[in-house]
């Protein structure tokens, strides 16, 4: 899967609560979520956010509560992928299970810059900074957890497993 877009980029330890502020989890609708994101910590965010940008950060991004709010917030606003330096182990879980791409390559986070445009191989791993020409290493996923984020997420990858099996006693 090849992923392409402008980076907005953040610093150390961005939590949930930043990324979804706590005063909008009374919903669970993704498009709500999205338009709230990032906005106590970025206001012109969704604003600014167009379907396939990247976020990259520092270290620790999604720290905080465990809220799944959070990185469907990101996915619903229209980032493609997030790439840090580290992610909270909570949030890093929480992405794959709905099915955004997230790359840890602190190589990367120190060599893009906000603005720049970026193409991610989440299949592989590769970054390509487009914007300077430099390209960097993220350990891919291996190819049960890529499905996983290919298909949409732990609900869509356990309906296909259903629907591939033949079940119609179970169809989601």
């Amino acid at each position: 899967m090849i992923l392409k877009g402008k980076v907005h980029k953040y610093g150390c330890d961005v939590d949930t609560d930043v990324i979804i502020p706590a005063r909008y989890l009374n919903t669970s609708d993704p498009a709500e979520l999205a338009a709230h994101c990032m906005e106590d910590i970025d206001g012109e965010f969704v604003k600014n956010v167009k379907a396939g940008d990247i976020i990259v950060a520092d270290d620790n991004f999604g720290c905080g509560s465990s809220r799944e709010h959070a990185p469907i917030a990101i996915k619903a606003a229209g980032v493609s992928c997030v790439i840090a330096k580290t992610f909270a182990r909570i949030f890093y879980r929480n992405a794959i299970n709905i099915g955004l791409p997230i790359l840890q390559c602190p190589e990367a986070v120190d060599g893009i810059s906000a603005g720049d445009q970026v193409e991610v191989d989440a299949s592989t791993g590769k970054i390509t900074n487009l914007t300077t020409g430099k390209s960097y290493q993220a350990m891919p996923f291996p190819p049960f957890m890529q499905r996983l984020i290919d298909v949409g997420g732990l609900i869509e990858y356990a309906k296909d497993k259903i629907k591939s099996a033949g079940c119609s006693c179970c169809m989601l």
